[in-house]
């Protein structure tokens, strides 16, 4: 049966060439590849959006940025993901450009095997999106802090005067979490962290919730002011006063490729280096 996989990439011209090796090796294994539309224009691919057939694998070649655009296809078509490095830092990819020709041939024949990660559904009244690192309430251009009350499972938390406030899945511990001072969760762990972002308050520090927890943002309704909801560093809505948001554990997973057994701190300590110098 001929293998379609779809695939996400980074614009970035190494990336570009990358994706013809992939396409060369692929189809000697008589697979089919779709690209994003505009990669699929440079590359001469049929594009994702006139795939009708299931897919089998996404694909998605560049940094971490890319592979979570990547993670909405695959949740979409619900099908694993492999991740390959081309930018900086690459967190959640599988595997360096090098390593890829190795990795074809296992891909194709089934010689992996698949790492389930929890996800978020966040939701504010029809509207929903699903986020593999994090839900952030930011203040965007908004010149001045915003409150914002916090509730777990119903339970009042507290009331934050910040930049914003992170909302992270235990993947997402190591992305923007991190950089406001959340702590580094293993993969595993059922959980999720509600990080504040330059908090006006010595008081409040990152907590760890339950992973079946619900929590609830609600902008201050006493003022006037304004926020912007990030779903995995995209844009996704405007926030005013009395806004609310709802976060809990989503139904689906997403599934990885891993072709490698690498431990969890170990690639923390390999990405991170500023670890261990």
């Amino acid at each position: 049966m001929e293998k379609r996989i779809g695939l996400v990439v980074h614009g970035a011209e190494a990336a570009m060439q990358k994706v013809r090796e992939v396409a060369s090796a692929v189809d000697s294994f008589g697979a089919k590849l779709f690209a994003e539309d505009t990669a699929a224009q440079r590359l001469s691919l049929p594009a994702l959006s006139s795939c009708d057939a299931p897919l089998h694998f996404v694909l998605s070649i560049g940094g971490d940025g890319t592979l979570l655009r990547g993670v909405q296809w695959a949740l979409a078509w619900n099908v694993p993901l492999l991740g390959i490095n081309m930018g900086r830092l690459g967190f959640l990819t599988e595997a360096e450009p090098d390593a890829l020709e190795a990795y074809i041939p296992r891909l194709m024949c089934g010689d992996y095997r698949l790492e389930d990660r929890s996800l978020l559904h966040i939701t504010n009244g029809s509207q929903e999106w699903t986020a593999l690192n994090d839900a952030v309430i930011t203040r965007g251009g908004y010149a001045r802090l915003i409150t914002m009350e916090v509730r777990v499972d119903a339970e009042w938390m507290g009331l934050f005067v910040a930049d914003g406030l992170v909302v992270a899945t235990p993947t997402g511990s190591t992305a923007y979490s991190l950089s406001a001072g959340g702590p580094v969760v293993a993969p595993g762990v059922d959980c999720n962290i509600i990080t504040p972002i330059c908090a006006h308050s010595l008081q409040h520090r990152p907590t760890l919730t339950a992973g079946n927890a619900t929590i609830q943002l609600k902008m201050g309704a006493d003022l006037q002011q304004r926020g912007v909801l990030q779903i995995d560093g995209r844009n996704c809505m405007e926030l005013s006063s009395g806004d609310e948001i709802t976060i809990q554990r989503s139904r689906q997973k997403l599934q990885l490729v891993r072709f490698q057994d690498l431990q969890f701190f170990y690639r923390v300590h390999s990405k991170l280096k500023e670890w261990t110098q």
